[in-house]
């Protein structure tokens, strides 16, 4: 599926230009004039990144960008002639990725737009909840920076947990998710002593878990961080 890029930028010409080399990069791209209409395009479409000018004739990128902050996380990049320090830093801090000055190389564009995508794609291959960090591709479980080893059983168990942080996740829901590759089912008693051992292995005192919660009668909670 092509990834889909949302141009905001006055400058028809330019306009054209960029949108017509993206596209022969294989990105699908929209256009937008100014702010008018840009949140509703970013509705519609849920691109993958918008690449932002600051000045626009009915108003102002960094406000566009604060607007879109609060109703979505999609990666903004500027590209603009304001190239003072204070303008960069400015982009920067109120939510965007990235920041290209005019006049600028297509060949540059190309690779930040490529960078962005990667650390997109990379962000959805890891589950953040600090001071954890579980990698999904490599299975690996570090706890501020430092490696705890699991097994196959316990990565799955920890992946399941961590990505339903916060909700109570009954017995037999976690049963299920421990099944293995040829489907045979686990008793419960499989899953409290990997509980027993992932406790161990994260917790600082594992007889009064910070992590996982027992949820008596029904199952076990991953807490999320105070």
């Amino acid at each position: 599926m092509k990834k889909k890029i949302i141009l905001i930028e006055d400058d028809e010409n330019l306009r054209r230009g960029i949108s017509f080399y993206l596209e022969q990069e294989d990105y699908e791209v929209f256009v937008n004039g100014g702010v008018k209409g840009a949140l509703g395009l970013i509705q519609e479409t849920s691109p993958d990144l918008i690449i932002l000018d600051v000045t626009l004739p009915d108003g102002n990128g960094f406000e566009l960008c604060r607007e879109i902050r609060q109703v979505s996380t999609v990666p903004i990049f500027f590209l603009t002639a304001h190239d003072l320090e204070s303008d960069i830093l400015t982009g920067l801090s109120i939510g965007g990725d990235d920041y290209l000055t005019k006049p600028f190389s297509l060949a540059i564009l190309k690779a930040k737009v490529a960078l962005l995508f990667k650390k997109q794609e990379d962000r959805t291959k890891k589950i953040v909840l600090q001071p954890f960090v579980l990698n999904l591709d490599s299975h690996r479980l570090f706890k501020n920076d430092v490696e705890i080893p699991l097994s196959t059983t316990e990565f799955r168990l920890i992946n399941y947990l961590m990505k339903n942080a916060g909700i109570v996740l009954e017995k037999e829901l976690l049963l299920e998710a421990l099944w293995d590759d040829q489907g045979k089912f686990v008793d419960e008693n499989v899953l409290s002593v990997n509980i027993r051992r992932i406790r161990l292995k994260i917790e600082a005192d594992p007889k009064n878990p910070q992590y996982i919660e027992t949820i008596r009668g029904i199952g076990y909670l991953w807490k999320r961080g105070e």
